[in-house]
C-alpha cells in the first residue's frame, strides 16, 4: 500500500562503512517530471536546506521561532504539505533522499505559498545526528517507513533502538513521536521498540487512534477498501 515499500530483494544490503551501520533506504534515481525539475530550480534555493555537519539555526531558516516538527521520509510530499497547511503556526522540516520526491513537495509548496516547509535532502540519521540540536524539536512524524517486510532484510528498518534513543535526545520533555505503518509486524516491532525506551511514554493503551491532522493518504484507502490494517503509535517524551 505504501509507496515506499520496495520489493527488490536483488538489490544489495547498503552498509556504509564511514558510519558503521546499515542504510534504512535504497537509492533510486527516479525520473523528474517537467514540472518538478523545475521546482526544484526555482524553489530549491528557498526551501531546500543543504546537507553540513553543523547544528541548524532553525529560528534563522524560518525567519520566526515556532514549534519545530521533522518528518522523516515524506515521500511525494502529498501528506507533509497537507498538514503544514493545516498548522501554519508551526514549521515542519522534510528529510529525504530522493530527488522527484523533493522536486513533487517544492511543487506543493509553490502552488500553496507554504511559508512553514523546508526540506534537507540527506539521510534523516546524519541529519538528526549533525543537524539537530539536542531537546530542539516539538515533534517527528515517520510515515510508513519501508517495512523491508522479509525477515533477512529486518534489520534494515528505521525503527531499532538504537535510532530512537537518539531521536528522543533531539526532542524537548513533551515533544511528541508519531509512527504510522501498514504492516502489522513493524507495528508490533515498532510498539515494542518505543515501549521499551524509558525516556518514551505511550499516549495509548497500546497503538493510537489515527491523529485527524494526519490525512489518509490513497494507498492507504486503497488498502482499507481491501481490509488491511493501518498502525498509529504516538508516544512523547517523559
Amino acid at each position: 500500500m505504501s509507496d515506499n515499500h520496495s520489493d527488490d530483494a536483488s538489490k544489495p544490503m547498503l552498509y556504509d562503512p564511514t558510519e558503521r551501520r546499515i542504510r534504512s533506504f535504497v537509492t533510486r534515481a527516479g525520473r523528474l517530471s517537467t514540472a518538478q525539475a523545475k521546482a526544484l530550480d526555482t524553489l530549491g534555493p528557498t526551501f531546500c536546506i543543504p546537507y553540513v555537519k553543523a547544528s541548524l539555526d532553525v529560528d534563522q531558516a524560518f525567519g520566526r521561532a515556532a514549534p519545530t516538527i521533522l518528518e522523516i521520509g515524506f515521500g511525494m510530499g502529498d501528506t507533509t504539505a497537507k498538514i503544514a497547511a493545516g498548522m501554519p503556526e508551526k514549521n515542519f522540516i522534510g528529510v529525504e533522499v530522493h530527488t522527484p520526491g523533493v522536486g513533487s513537495l517544492l511543487k506543493l509548496i509553490g502552488e500553496q505559498h507554504l511559508a512553514n516547509l523546508r526540506i534537507i535532502q540527506h539521510d534523516a540519521v546524519e541529519v538528526i545526528t549533525h543537524m539537530i540540536a539536542p531537546d530542539s524539536l516539538d515533534g517527528v512524524h515517520i510515515f510508513f517507513p519501508d517495512p523491508w517486510h522479509k525477515a533477512r532484510h529486518n534489520k534494515r528498518r528505521l525503527i531499532q533502538a538504537p535510532f530512537v534513543k537518539l531521536l528522543v535526545s533531539r526532542l524537548k520533555p513533551g515533544a511528541y513521536v508519531h509512527c504510522a505503518t501498514d504492516w502489522q509486524d513493524y507495528a508490533e516491532q515498532m510498539l515494542q521498540v518505543l515501549g521499551e525506551e524509558p525516556a518514551l511514554r505511550n499516549t495509548a493503551d497500546g497503538y493510537a487512534p489515527r491523529p485527524a491532522y494526519r490525512p489518509v493518504t490513497k494507498f492507504e484507502n486503497r488498502g482499507l477498501r481491501l481490509g488491511h490494517g493501518v498502525w498509529d503509535l504516538v508516544f512523547v517524551k517523559r
